[in-house]
Formats: C-alpha cells, sequence, structure tokens
C-alpha cells in the first residue's frame, strides 16, 4: 500500500473516538496446570483466561488507557467469567456479542510457551484448544459491531483471528482494507502453527494481511515458520516493506523498529527470571501502543514493550501485575549501561524499587 492510499491516522484524524484502543479477537477460558509436567500427569487446573487481544486491552488498561474488547463468547457460565473478568480490568465489553448456539472456548496449558514452527521441541508447553466450532468463530462482518471497531485511535488486531473460521478472515479482511478514515491498524502476527492446520488457507494469508496495515508486529522466529522469512530483522522488512511501522522480535530478545521513512531503532531486551513465558507478546504488544499513543520516541516505546513483557514474564498467568507508568517511565528513561544491568525477577512490578538501576539482590526485584 502506497503512502498516497494509506487512510489518515493522525492525532488530528483520530479526535473524534470512542477511547484510545480497540482490540478484536477470541478469549477463551484457560486452565493453568497446579505443577510442571505433561499434561497427562498434571492432576488440576486453576481457572484463568486468556486471549491475545483481550490481554492487550486489559494491560493498556492497567496503564490507564481507555480500551474496548470486541468479541462473540457463548450464552454461558464460560462466557460470563470471561466478559466479566476482561471488564473488572476497566475494559469496555459493551460491544461482546452472545452466541445462542455456541459455545465459548477453553483450553489447557502447561508451562512452557506454545510451539511456534510445525513440530514440537523439547522445552515447548502443550496446549490443548477446544474451540473448533467457537462462538468466536462466528465473528465476521454481519455479526461484528464494525462501527465499534472503528471508534479508537488505534485497532488491535492478531493473525490468531484470521485462522478460525473463513468468516472470521473475511472480518480480518474487512478491518485491514483501505478505507477514509480509519483508525491506526496495529497486527501482531501471533503465528500458531497448530491454528493453520484446520485454517480457511495457509500460513501466507498472514503476510498479506499485515501488508495492509499501518503497524505490524513479528517475530523472526514466526517469519521463518509463516513465510520462511529468514535472515535478521532487515530480511523480515524486505519482505513486509508496505507498514508505516515495523517492530521484529528476535531471539536474543531484543526488538527493532522500522519506519517508513528508513529509520531503524534497535533496542535490547531485560534479563529476566522467567516463571511462565505464555502472554509476553502481548504484554510487548500492550507496551508499544502504549508508547505509540503517548507518542513516545520509538526507542521508548521499544523499552515500554520489554518492561510488560517483563511483567508478564514473571507472573504465571496471561495477565500480570503491570508496573506503575510512572516507574517505568524511569527505567525505560536509563542510559544504556544501567537498562542493560537490569534484572527483574518475580515481584518486581510491586517493589518500591523500580527506579533503580542497579542489578538485582536476593532481597529485591530491581
Amino acid at each position: 500500500m502506497t503512502d498516497a492510499n494509506r487512510p489518515p491516522h493522525t492525532d488530528d484524524a483520530l479526535t473524534d473516538v470512542a477511547c484510545d484502543a480497540v482490540c478484536l479477537g477470541e478469549s477463551m477460558v484457560t486452565f493453568l496446570p497446579s505443577r510442571p509436567g505433561p499434561l497427562a500427569d498434571v492432576p488440576s487446573f486453576t481457572r484463568a483466561i486468556g486471549g491475545a487481544e483481550s490481554n492487550v486491552a486489559c494491560a493498556l488498561a492497567g496503564w490507564g488507557h481507555s480500551t474496548r474488547w470486541i468479541s462473540r463468547v457463548g450464552a454461558d457460565g464460560f462466557g460470563d467469567h470471561l466478559v466479566r473478568t476482561v471488564a473488572s480490568h476497566g475494559v469496555d465489553t459493551s460491544a461482546v456479542r452472545r452466541d445462542p448456539v455456541r459455545p465459548t472456548g477453553v483450553y489447557f496449558r502447561t508451562d512452557g510457551e506454545r510451539a511456534t514452527g510445525a513440530e514440537q521441541a523439547p522445552g515447548d508447553g502443550e496446549v490443548a484448544y477446544y474451540r473448533a466450532g467457537s462462538a468466536a468463530s462466528a465473528m465476521s462482518p454481519a455479526t461484528t459491531d464494525l462501527a465499534a471497531a472503528d471508534a479508537g485511535r488505534v485497532l488491535h488486531l492478531t493473525g490468531i483471528t484470521s485462522a478460525l473460521s473463513a468468516d472470521c478472515l473475511a472480518l480480518v479482511r474487512a478491518l485491514t482494507a483501505p478505507r477514509r478514515p480509519r483508525p491506526l491498524v496495529s497486527f501482531d502476527v501471533n503465528y500458531r502453527a497448530t491454528l493453520w492446520r484446520s485454517a480457511p488457507g495457509t500460513p501466507e494469508l498472514l503476510l498479506d494481511l499485515a501488508r495492509g496495515c499501518d503497524l505490524v508486529l513479528v517475530g523472526e522466529d514466526e517469519a521463518a515458520a509463516a513465510w520462511g522469512v529468514t535472515g535478521g530483522p532487515e530480511a523480515v522488512r524486505a519482505a513486509l516493506p508496505e507498514p508505516s511501522l515495523l517492530v521484529v522480535k528476535s531471539a536474543d530478545r531484543s526488538a527493532t523498529a522500522f519506519t517508513g521513512d528508513g529509520l531503524r531503532v534497535r533496542a535490547p531486551g531485560l534479563d529476566v527470571d522467567v516463571v511462565a513465558p505464555v502472554g509476553a507478546g502481548d504484554a510487548f504488544a500492550a507496551g508499544f501502543l502504549s508508547g505509540t499513543l503517548r507518542g513516545l520516541p520509538l526507542a521508548q516505546r521499544l523499552r515500554h514493550g520489554h518492561l510488560l513483557a517483563a511483567a508478564a514474564l514473571t507472573a504465571p498467568g496471561d495477565l500480570a501485575e503491570p508496573p506503575a507508568p510512572a516507574a517505568a517511565d524511569r527505567l525505560a528513561a536509563l542510559d544504556e549501561e544501567a537498562w542493560g544491568r537490569l534484572r527483574l525477577a518475580p515481584g518486581w512490578t510491586a517493589n518500591g524499587r523500580l527506579g533503580a538501576a542497579a542489578p538485582a539482590s536476593e532481597d529485591h526485584a530491581v
């Protein structure tokens, strides 16, 4: 998409909006294991919620942004739980629709991260999804409030939605199509190989969808698994030159942002004592989007992404307590040497020493 055809998304074009960010996609009830080990050996689970887009909405709300979550859930107890829980984080759920026939999706998982590649590797977490035929899979342009989706400064989508059904794919295509005016459209590729085995197309669809968006977030591993693109962040940018802002996350925990005018900014990640890796990508997206909504420099946006990802990594569930915004701002403003010395441990977001630049001790999170 050329700049001339790209819909406007400046602050001036988005003054008459209902909220800062709208996040659209499926959320499910998730069951977290009571102890480490394979699913076959876990004796019990704790109920929580999980969903990339609702995770982002909740994290943004936790940092004071007005957010709306749009989805479709069953007319069942799990649907009640989802809507109540997301709303309890301060998110507007008025555009969530109830499906009288289809159920709310659920899934069970272990402590490890979901596999990105086609094959399960040692150390990958197990995830058992029960979402086929779910209420959210019936989202479409006809069953979704499109005006509510366009009512934010930012509309955040992920590649997960496009893999759920042909109707969901049609919805994502409609929301990423050029139109005037439209919000800044953010797209987290969020490639999951297991979903695309039964998806209405191939993972190459994600590349086409990303090309119609303004801001795209993708991991190097995702680009390699979904599109066969290897060679580092620059190779991903070469394969995806259209978005005015592209963020590529690398295996060394760094993130690199590319702008439409050729600027390249890299921010290294943080040393984190990981409790569970699930939800870190969504938290990174929320941190980066928060910085974008605030108009921060690119390096600061990337660091805010790393900080919210660190909050998720040091908590057991998808939704973690975020650091106070002022404390995060202080950490994001550290010089490179001090940033590189940070070590974040469980409990760091509630720690009174958040402004410190020294490495962690045995008694302090930061």
